[in-house]
């Protein structure tokens, strides 16, 4: 049984101006305030929910790592990440990541798919092609179609999302970080000091990163920036075996991505589950525009619509599982156009940072995503080009009246 710590509020001198204030305590925010804390920089982190919670998109058991990505610059990314991830590990002695493989599956001729292949091929990443009767051999419970292509990237896996969130939350107390939860902000003054007052206060520090999932609008708004954010509400679905035990799916289920299967534009992505022994989590890869304060209002037909989808995809792919989730739950996205970051200053406010749009594929690349928001926030130069990442890839006005 896992014990969850109770974060505990801090008490905060009045006359107290912290190096910088994290605005968010999800992975993003969280991974931010400790590579802050690690940089010897006194670092608040603020959480307008009591924690931990299941309102954003940090919360649950598990989620997806791997090195395979179409994009060159994810792939370079990765690479540290990786390294990140072992690092919290060894600090916080809790084994976070758990390598299954990552199965890719795509129609032929599929251009992502390809890139993923010539990426990892010349990065020299483990990975293997996989013809329809190695993948057979391989992973006998999975039911290609005729033409279709597969591979594996070696060291995809599972990372435990509850226990890494609470890890580096835990990791960045120890080295004298501060979290208040329960503290929702009410205005932001920008300045040489950036004051933050919550329901509860008002906090100033000379920087300030703003890491706030699916609320990002709602606190970018005011600040005179309008980014071209969606925020989508996914459906989380958890399958069970017809007859449990009998196929051996349990002991040989690797993560997996599905990609434009059956001629259509949308992923399907799929990992053992470890919040419901004995179930599968697979999962459609979108979701349908939400509001975060009324996730829990069911949109039904678009709902039946997405679920469909997956039911059809395990009854052809993998008919030894139920062809009807046993459990559904809800998530939430935060999507950009192109489903890439946003890392980057605000255009007017050069001591506010914010990251944000991670598109449903951000947490695996959390600990890296920390480091740069820490660097950007102190001013050293980022390890990585951030041009896919700007705000000014997007054509969007800027109001310096606010």
């Amino acid at each position: 049984m896992i014990t969850v710590k109770k974060q505990v509020n801090m008490a905060v001198p009045s006359n107290t101006v912290f190096d910088c204030i994290v605005l968010g305590a999800g992975i993003q925010g969280s991974s931010t305030a400790y590579h802050l804390a690690k940089n010897h920089k006194k670092t608040l982190l603020l959480e307008q929910f009591p924690l931990p919670h299941s309102r954003g998109s940090s919360h649950g058991q598990t989620r997806i790592i791997r090195r395979a990505y179409a994009e060159d610059f994810y792939t370079n990314m990765m690479e540290e990440t990786y390294q990140l991830w072992a690092e919290l590990e060894k600090e916080s002695g809790i084994k976070l990541y758990r390598k299954t493989g990552l199965l890719l599956i795509a129609p032929p001729g599929n251009e992502e798919f390809e890139s993923m292949c010539k990426i990892m091929e010349e990065r020299k990443i483990s990975w293997e092609p996989l013809t329809q009767e190695k993948c057979k051999l391989k992973y006998p419970d999975f039911f290609l179609k005729s033409g279709e292509v597969a591979c594996c990237d070696h060291d995809g896996g599972v990372l435990s999302a509850d226990k890494a969130l609470r890890a580096v939350q835990e990791q960045f107390q120890k080295m004298g970080g501060v979290i208040r939860d329960g503290e929702k902000v009410k205005h932001i003054q920008p300045g040489r000091v950036v004051t933050v007052t919550t329901t509860s206060g008002c906090f100033e520090a000379e920087k300030l990163v703003i890491t706030a999932g699916p609320w990002a609008q709602k606190v970018l708004s005011p600040l005179g920036l309008e980014l071209p954010l969606k925020t989508l509400r996914i459906n989380v679905c958890y399958w069970k075996e017809k007859i449990p035990g009998r196929s051996g799916l349990l002991q040989n289920f690797p993560t997996f991505l599905g990609v434009n299967l059956n001629g259509e534009e949308h992923e399907v992505y799929g990992l053992p589950s470890q919040e419901y022994p004995g179930l599968f989590k697979i999962c459609f890869h979108g979701g349908n525009e939400a509001d975060p304060e009324e996730r829990e209002l069911q949109d039904k037909p678009n709902q039946i619509q997405d679920i469909q989808i997956l039911c059809d995809f395990v009854s052809q792919y993998l008919p030894d599982l139920h062809p009807k989730p046993a459990v559904i739950e809800q998530c939430m996205y935060t999507n950009t156009p192109d489903c890439n970051f946003i890392l980057d200053y605000h255009p007017l406010h050069k001591n506010i940072v914010i990251g944000t749009g991670f598109s449903g594929h951000g947490f695996k690349l959390s600990p890296l995503v920390g480091k740069i928001l820490c660097e950007l926030s102190i001013g050293k130069p980022p390890s990585y080009d951030l041009k896919p990442f700007s705000i000014t890839r997007f054509k969007i006005p800027i109001n310096s009246s606010m």
